[in-house]
């Protein structure tokens, strides 16, 4: 399979993959909710090529996770703001900081912590379920296939 054919796979994190599934997408975002926002401090921050930079915000824009709005500044330029649809991909940053925080600190202790601005406690996100609150852990959870999947693979054999 090529990578530009994993978003039709009936596998919701291939569908993600597909547009978030780079190194250079995922630091744009991570830059993004740090509140970077013009093309040439995402340059800047990332040390990423131009074109490359140029691309990812581009499929990004696409996807609309992020807009891209007008600002004045010599000459006409862009800022690239997260949407709702970018901003309910915190969650999954917030996961993976917290995964290397555990994993690959190297034993200096996490970089960078998260206060939450309600209570202004320092927090580690955990995942629990929607509907008895209780945390989840993998060997907990059984994936059951869903009428999606079928129509899924039903048009992929009719393509």
């Amino acid at each position: 399979m090529k990578w530009d054919e994993i978003g039709h796979q009936p596998c919701s994190i291939a569908r993600t993959l597909s547009v978030v599934g780079d190194r250079w997408t995922m630091l744009i975002l991570r830059n993004a909710f740090l509140g970077i926002r013009r093309f040439d401090d995402f340059q800047q921050n990332l040390g990423v090529t131009r074109h490359v930079l140029s691309e990812r915000l581009k499929r990004l824009v696409e996807h609309e996770i992020l807009v891209k709005t007008p600002y004045i500044d010599r000459q006409e330029r862009f800022e690239y703001k997260l949407t709702e649809k970018g901003l309910e991909l915190y969650p999954i940053l917030l996961s993976m900081a917290t995964w290397a925080d555990t994993w690959m600190d190297e034993g200096l202790g996490q970089p960078v912590s998260y206060v939450h601005n309600s209570c202004g406690h320092t927090f580690k996100p955990t995942l629990s379920c929607s509907e008895c609150g209780e945390k989840v852990h993998a060997k907990q959870v059984k994936p059951q296939l869903m009428p999606a999947y079928f129509h899924y693979l039903e048009r992929q054999q009719q393509a």
